[in-house]
C-alpha cells in the first residue's frame, strides 16, 4: 500500500539511523515543520529526504531530477527563530521508494512505498562479510588519521548484526552521491555490505596513493541548509 509523504530535497544521501539537523528558511519547509509539529505522535513526524541528481532541476525535470529511493525522516526537535525560521535535528528512520510526485503545490509530496531488506539468514557467511567490510572500514579509517583523527567515530563498539553495520558504513564513509545512493537502494545487508568493500577499497587506495582527503559532507559539524 502507498503512503503520501512531503519531499524534502537535498543534494545528499540520508541514511537510516543517521541524526541530521537542519536550517529551514524556505517558507514551503516552515510550513511543513508547522505541520509535523501538530502531530501528536512524535513517531509518525515523518517527512521523506531524497537526493538530488546532479545538473537537473525539479522544476525542468520533474521525478527524474530525483533519485528514486530516500529515506522517510523523523522530526526530533525544531527551535524556531524570532523571524520564523527553524533548526531541527532529524534522524532517518525507514527507506522508500517513490512512486509518483505531486508538484502542484510549493511542497512536493511523494506517494511512496516502503522498502525493506530481504531477510537473511546469520550465516558464518555473512558473519565472515561483516567482519571483512569492518576491518575494510578499519584500514579506510587508518588511511585518514592525522587529517581526521578526532573527528572520525571509532569502531571499537561496532554493532555486530549485518544490517546495522551496512547502514553505518552507508552513512560513515565519505562516498560520491551516486556510490552512496548505490548502497542505500541495496535490498538486503550482504548486497550493501558488499558495496561497501568495494568503495572502502576504492577510496583507501586513493587516499593512499594521491596523500588527499575526500570532501568531508558528513563530517561537517554545520547544520545544512534548504
Amino acid at each position: 500500500m502507498s503512503f503520501t509523504l512531503p519531499l524534502f530535497p537535498l543534494n545528499t544521501v540520508m541514511v537510516p539511523g543517521l541524526v541530521l539537523p537542519l536550517h529551514i528558511f524556505e517558507p514551503r519547509y516552515r510550513m511543513m515543520v508547522r505541520e509535523l509539529l501538530e502531530i501528536a505522535d512524535e513517531e509518525s513526524r515523518e517527512f521523506g529526504i531524497v537526493a538530488t541528481k546532479d545538473g537537473k532541476s525539479i522544476e525542468q525535470s520533474g521525478l527524474d531530477a530525483l533519485h528514486l529511493v530516500g529515506t522517510a525522516t523523523v522530526l526530533r526537535q525544531a527551535d524556531e527563530t524570532p523571524d520564523g525560521r527553524f533548526d531541527i535535528v532529524t534522524t532517518g528512520s525507514r527507506r522508500f521508494r517513490i512512486e509518483s510526485l505531486d508538484t502542484s503545490q510549493p511542497l512536493l509530496r511523494a506517494e511512496v512505498n516502503w522498502l525493506t531488506d530481504i531477510e537473511e539468514s546469520h550465516t558464518p557467511e555473512l558473519e565472515l562479510l561483516t567482519n571483512r567490510a569492518v576491518a575494510d572500514f578499519v584500514s579506510y579509517r587508518a588511511a585518514l588519521s592525522g587529517q581526521l583523527e578526532e573527528t572520525v567515530a571509532s569502531v571499537n563498539d561496532m554493532p555486530e548484526d549485518p544490517g546495522v553495520v551496512s547502514f553505518l558504513l552507508t552513512a560513515a564513509v565519505v562516498l560520491p552521491t551516486a556510490q552512496r545512493q548505490e548502497m542505500l537502494s541495496a535490498m538486503s545487508p550482504s548486497e550493501r555490505l558488499t558495496l561497501a568493500r568495494k568503495f572502502l577499497k576504492q577510496e583507501t587506495s586513493m587516499i593512499t596513493t594521491f596523500h588527499s582527503i575526500p570532501a568531508l559532507d558528513l563530517f561537517s559539524p554545520e547544520p545544512s541548509s534548504n
